[in-house]
């Protein structure tokens, strides 16, 4: 037994076995731990030593971060050009990572750093609005707080109806579907953040319908009312469950407030969020959240 503690005390130890560390352990030991951690978790035992920055570059190491149908991603991710360069696992995850839009920019997809999640956005110059080509009812105005530096703002309207559809091979999962709106008009003034609320108004007569259909079937309804002007908030439309991600499914979308009683105005139409349900946080976020 004393033999075996003054090899692990080192030179001082009565034995004058060399000092051991964690950069003595195997390669393939260090990936096997590291099959356990999340991509930041590696990255940061990356740091320690030479071979803990190779274990951490391992193919099979970032194979398990990834979602089953990355190729497909990538190939929605990447141009001709890229695609015949050669990518790790590694490469590939980082790449996912980013913000990646498709369909002329109007959408975009990444995956969350922590699990690899899939996320994706759709902006709404990709949605059916109606009354959108008359600018006495609807402009679209920019602004930094979207991620597509751009939004809908609806001044006044009777007939209010927006709908939208997306056609995906989605990572297997159950996924969140959210509108996010903005009542009031978002601008500056000396550097400072402000809310016009001229046009508000209607709003709080009736509630706004939210629906939401798979091309399996699935489908979700709920109403709610718009308020609390100056805040981006994600309204949460309904939940949706993808099975396999061998074929395209189609998710369509909508909002409307059609009661032709009243008029109805000062809303900022801004994207529709697609989240892994795990992802669900609350839906009121800070003016720049995006």
């Amino acid at each position: 037994m004393g033999a075996a503690a003054s090899s692990v005390l080192g030179p001082e130890g009565d034995g004058g076995a060399q000092e051991t560390g964690l950069g003595d352990l195997p390669e393939s030991c260090i990936a096997e731990v590291m099959l356990h951690l999340d991509p930041p978790g590696i990255c940061k035992l990356a740091k320690l030593s030479r071979t803990f920055r190779g274990a951490a570059s391992g193919d099979f190491v970032w194979k398990t971060k990834l979602p089953i149908n990355y190729h497909y991603l990538l190939e929605k991710a990447s141009d001709d050009k890229e695609l015949r360069v050669p990518l790790t696992k590694k490469e590939i995850f980082a790449r996912l990572c980013r913000q990646n839009p498709f369909d002329g920019g109007t959408k975009e997809f990444w995956l969350e750093k922590h699990r690899g999640r899939f996320c994706m956005s759709i902006s709404s110059k990709s949605f059916l609005i109606t009354g959108i080509d008359d600018r006495r009812y609807w402009n679209y105005i920019p602004t930094e707080e979207s991620r597509f530096l751009s939004v809908a703002y609806l001044q006044q309207i009777w007939w209010f109806e927006v709908v939208g559809e997306i056609q995906f091979c989605f990572p297997p999962g159950t996924y969140s579907l959210y509108f996010r709106l903005y009542l009031g008009r978002p601008s500056r003034r000396l550097g400072r953040r402000i809310c016009n609320t001229e046009h508000i108004h209607g709003w709080d007569i009736k509630p706004v319908r939210f629906q939401l259909w798979t091309s399996d079937g699935q489908h979700t309804l709920c109403q709610c009312t718009i308020d609390d002007p100056g805040y981006w908030i994600r309204y949460h439309v309904g939940d949706f469950e993808v099975m396999s991600s061998d074929a395209p499914m189609k998710v369509k979308f909508s909002m409307e407030q059609i009661d032709c009683t009243h008029t109805k105005g000062g809303l900022c139409v801004d994207s529709v969020l697609i989240y892994p349900k795990q992802l669900r946080q609350q839906e009121k976020f800070s003016p720049l959240g995006l």
